[in-house]
């Protein structure tokens, strides 16, 4: 007869899918692996990225808890603990202080375009312009961030195998982060492959933000 509670009983039930990398990416950016070898903590002050996190996750009894952020903002928090999750997201490659020193993870070749969704909404952003030197000429980047430069080159390797574009990392490390940009057509190529259909979790408004976008340039997710 075994002891009570010598084994841990997951929340979390591992097995990847479209939903359980895009929740991969958004722990890779916007997320925490406490010191204990248990807890994991998603911090962000959208409101729908803390449902995303709980829905892809199944933890509907847990309740996020406000807490106090940058210039007084309001942020909210979903911790939970999760012995083998926990250990299933060492064996990937995160790790506790995971910011300068996350590299490389293993993430299924299939499922990659979801977990870089994930990473967009939890830490990138895309954004335009018109520029002035050239007549009727509209700018657009996509761009991801990172302390890490061992994780933005091995975002970049990985894009530039499944989709050509090769990108462009700019910063040094002196003000702690890495963006790795891409232009008008690369930028284009990637952003079909991570929406690549309506029914895809993500952020809503960073989703209507793009199509937005897309549309001034002539051109369309799907």
């Amino acid at each position: 007869m075994g002891h009570r509670g010598t084994k841990p009983k997951g929340k979390v039930k591992i097995r990847w899918t479209p939903n359980f990398a895009y929740i991969i990416g958004l722990i890779a950016t916007d997320g925490c692996l406490s010191k204990d070898g248990r807890h994991i903590t998603l911090t962000s002050k959208d409101g729908e990225q803390l449902a995303n996190f709980k829905k892809c996750l199944g933890l509907g009894n847990i309740v996020g808890n406000t807490m106090s952020g940058y210039n007084g903002k309001p942020y909210g928090r979903v911790q939970f603990g999760d012995v083998l999750f926990y250990k299933f997201l060492l064996k990937i490659g995160l790790t506790p202080a995971k910011s300068k020193t996350i590299g490389g993870l293993k993430i299924p070749t299939r499922y990659f375009f979801d977990f870089l969704r994930g990473s967009l909404d939890g830490d990138g952003c895309t954004y335009s312009y018109w520029d002035k030197r050239w007549k009727s000429s509209f700018m657009f980047y996509t761009c991801f961030v990172s302390a890490s430069r061992d994780h933005i080159l091995w975002l970049q390797e990985n894009i530039k195998k499944q989709t050509g574009a090769s990108g462009h990392i700019s910063g040094d490390g002196r003000k702690a982060t890495f963006h790795l940009k891409y232009a008008k057509k690369e930028s284009s190529a990637i952003l079909k492959k991570m929406y690549y259909s309506d029914n895809v979790i993500c952020l809503k408004r960073k989703r209507l933000k793009i199509e937005k976008t897309l549309s001034i340039a002539g051109l369309k997710l799907s």
